[in-house]
């Protein structure tokens, strides 16, 4: 297996600002040449479909990372409204906390996706075997699922989304956990 990663063009939405898992340290080259280090001494694990892998960082590297996650409680306020990732794509509703203090990063998911599965609709953005597509920090103690909207673009096989079928449990523990925490709203974006 030719083992090179590069980065997509749609992990570069993710700086400071997004509401997203963003490094002031690291750029996404070297989040990049940090994956491809880890997946030359197989350090991952399968995702949720062939040719989807996650390599965890846990290691200092890790604090480097600012994990967007608030845990909602009833003085959280909460925004909703309408957008969507790319023009091509469905609209869907977001909602982002407007208050709320960012839980502390405790390790680093990268996602990477093999360019059969890229190529599967027409995403592949670098002539590499692996793209990092995403990068997510996770606080300790928190096993943090796939977003529903992200799992319905897969499965329903919407534009942005990657053929994939999920079990009820995995939509139901998705669901449960998005009532419990929600995304920072960054004070720079509107």
């Amino acid at each position: 297996m030719n083992k090179t990663v590069k980065v997509s063009q749609f992990v570069k939405r993710q700086i400071k600002g997004s509401g997203k898992t963003y490094s002031e340290l690291f750029s996404f080259d070297q989040i990049a040449d940090i994956a491809n280090e880890e997946l030359h001494k197989n350090n991952f694990t399968n995702g949720y479909r062939e040719g989807v892998i996650l390599i965890t960082i846990s290691d200092e590297k890790a604090k480097n990372f600012i994990c967007p996650l608030v845990k909602i409680n009833n003085q959280t306020k909460l925004k909703a409204k309408v957008v969507k990732r790319r023009p091509e794509e469905e609209s869907y509703i977001q909602i982002r906390a407007l208050n709320g203090e960012n839980l502390i990063t405790d390790t680093v998911d990268l996602v990477l996706y093999h360019k059969d599965v890229l190529d599967e609709t027409r995403e592949r953005s670098t002539d590499a075997d692996w793209e990092l597509i995403a990068f997510m920090a996770i606080p300790s103690g928190i096993k943090m699922p796939m977003g529903p909207i992200t799992m319905m673009r897969n499965q329903l096989e919407l534009p942005g989304g990657t053929k994939a079928h999920y079990k009820s449990e995995e939509w139901a523990n998705s669901v449960l956990f998005w009532q419990k925490y929600a995304l920072l709203k960054s004070k720079e974006i509107e």
